[in-house]
């Protein structure tokens, strides 16, 4: 299994995830997304209609849709009921649990390093998972640095 550390710097997160969501969704995966506050799940709903005036991303916030059907389904908790594989991790927060999925994209910003780095360090002890680090060059394109 992968994880994705994607440490936001120039681009916020409201643009960053959108672009991860669509290429998962374009090779025909499934996603959730995974935010503890409600406040930013509403956030992420709103924004997934409406990032860019040409297209918006299906999807539903767990429990006001038919969750089985949604590409892309927002929740609180690691609970892939559309059958995700692949899980955006995106208030900062490391869930162990995140470990059954395929692929993990951990998004998190620069006030939360500190726990980034005590998973990245963590996740070097676990077998079978790979790890790879992503950082924003000068111009916002994202880089490998790990």
């Amino acid at each position: 299994m992968q994880v994705d550390f994607y440490h936001l710097t120039r681009m916020p997160l409201e643009r960053a995830l959108p672009q991860v969501a669509e290429k998962v969704v374009a090779n025909g995966a499934r996603l959730l997304i995974v935010a503890a506050e409600e406040a930013q799940r509403l956030a992420l709903d709103r924004l997934l209609w409406s990032y860019t005036p040409a297209s918006f991303l299906p999807h539903a916030r767990l429990g006001e849709g038919d969750d089985q059907r949604q590409p892309v389904l927002i929740a609180e908790t690691l609970d892939a009921a559309n059958g995700a594989r692949h899980v955006a991790l995106v208030d900062g927060e490391w869930r162990d649990d995140a470990l059954d999925f395929d692929r993990v994209f951990h998004f998190f910003a620069e006030d939360q390093i500190a726990p980034a780095r005590a998973a990245w360090k963590a996740l070097a002890e676990r077998p079978g998972v790979a790890r790879r680090y992503w950082k924003q060059n000068e111009s916002g394109r994202w880089e490998q640095a790990a």
